[in-house]
């Protein structure tokens, strides 16, 4: 019997996976847990991308849709999340037809009547991929091989400085003074809760500082950072080669020189305490506090879940959770420039055959991915099913330079020593400008 390849995940890698499998003539079965194809990007919709749309459409998914009408979004533009939705992956999930479920969560996978102690049948017996739906009811979908595109979304690092929830952390989620996602501004309703209130932004990625350029204009922002120094938490400017990406950093920046954003660095959260106001305040590990504050938003990155895929022999690096082979080319405390190397189903196999990691989730806790990646990954796996050994070993990936050198080196100053980003500095609070409070 001819098993399908079951790909977890209807996001941009999951559905470019199951294109490149469907044009190679293999079986696939997309499950997404959400209610529809891009859920998660759904999640974040209001956000504008820093590619434009020749680089979030995949190859073999254009062919497809291409081959059935489909008019794709004209020129060079950048989409929101919302926009990538509508008008590329949705499109995309109808044309795959039955292939995708949505309302479909895989809650665990194994070898057919095999633990991951069983060394019999590892090779020959077919991969069980245990599924709930949104109705309650269960199956066991027999596959030949499985490619993990679920991404990273639907689990936020907490903001605790080592890595756990910090003390009272979820008291102030149930509270709702604490959220992991950046607020949509665009929504009156939103825009009118964070007006004039004191928001606490954490976190040094590209999230975070879309969240402080959103919410200086009409909140009173404080951006905590982790690391000793701003250092080079602003990006590369004019020297990205994503002009979008370097037009932010740049726009975080004047925020905080114009005063509408206070610094706070070598901040690492170890309590949140819920004041009798129903405010919070944050306390770090060395005793300085941040006291009433209206709002958290903890944008401090996202890290793979793991848990359902216990039963299956995978070879993870110990500090990133990404493929062992892949984690030395993208680990954060030395890349951040672009310098990721051609990789596909070479650097993403696993002890377990068939079995694969892709897209965000492959990068485990390591951030700026983009799905050009994602793409060529994928292209690399469905030639492996095909047995198109030349092709999956033919791997090119050019990415754009962010202009930053250097990588995030350590919690002293989380920048490189020396070279062209300086010598890293101690803790420090930095106020630009004057702090003002608006009355609640």
């Amino acid at each position: 019997m001819a098993y399908p390849v079951v790909v977890v995940g209807a996001g941009p890698v999951g559905l470019a996976a199951a294109a490149e499998l469907v044009e190679r003539e293999i079986e696939v079965l997309v499950l997404e847990r959400g209610a529809s194809a891009g859920a998660g990007v759904s999640e974040w919709g209001h956000i504008r991308l820093f590619s434009q749309w020749p680089e979030l459409v995949a190859p073999a998914a254009r062919r497809l849709l291409e081959a059935r009408g489909w008019d794709g979004p004209a020129g060079d533009g950048y989409p929101t999340g919302a926009e990538w939705v509508r008008d590329y992956l949705a499109p995309l999930a109808e044309t795959l037809g039955e292939r995708v479920r949505s309302g479909a969560e895989v809650v665990g996978v194994a070898r057919r009547g095999r633990d991951r102690v069983v060394d019999e049948g590892r090779d020959t017996e077919p991969l069980a991929v245990h599924v709930r739906y949104a109705d309650g009811h269960e199956e066991r979908v027999l596959a030949r091989g499985l490619v993990d595109a679920s991404g990273t979304w639907v689990a936020p690092n907490p903001l605790g400085g080592d890595g756990l929830p910090a003390l009272g952390e979820a008291n102030a989620v149930e509270a709702g003074r604490l959220s992991y996602r950046g607020p949509d501004l665009s929504d009156p309703v939103v825009r009118e809760r964070f007006a004039g209130r004191h928001v606490v932004v954490a976190g040094s990625g590209h999230s975070a500082l879309t969240a402080l350029v959103s919410l200086a204009e009409s909140a009173t922002v404080t951006w905590v950072l982790r690391r000793g120094a701003v250092g080079d938490t602003f990006g590369g400017g004019d020297a990205d080669e994503l002009p979008a990406r370097g037009r932010l950093g740049q726009r975080a920046r004047h925020a905080v020189e114009a005063g509408r954003v206070r610094v706070v660095t070598g901040f690492r959260t170890e309590a949140v305490e819920v004041q009798p106001d129903s405010r919070v305040a944050l306390v770090s590990d060395a005793g300085r506090r941040i006291d009433d504050v209206d709002q958290v938003i903890a944008l401090t990155g996202l890290r793979p879940d793991l848990g359902w895929l216990s039963e299956l022999r995978l070879e993870l690096d110990p500090t990133l959770q990404a493929p062992v082979k892949l984690a030395p080319v993208i680990d954060p405390n030395v890349h951040s420039c672009g310098s990721v190397s051609p990789h596909g189903v070479r650097e993403l196999a696993h002890p377990e055959p068939g079995v694969y990691l892709a897209g965000m989730k492959s990068y485990g806790r390591a951030p700026t991915f983009l799905a050009m990646t994602g793409y060529e990954q994928v292209r690399s796996i469905a030639a492996a099913f095909a047995g198109d050994h030349a092709a999956a070993e033919r791997v090119e990936l050019v990415l754009p330079e962010s202009g930053v050198c250097g990588g995030s080196g350590g919690y002293g100053g989380d920048d490189a020593s020396g070279g062209c980003c300086g010598t890293a500095a101690g803790p420090e609070l930095i106020t630009l400008g004057a702090l003002v409070r608006s009355s609640n």
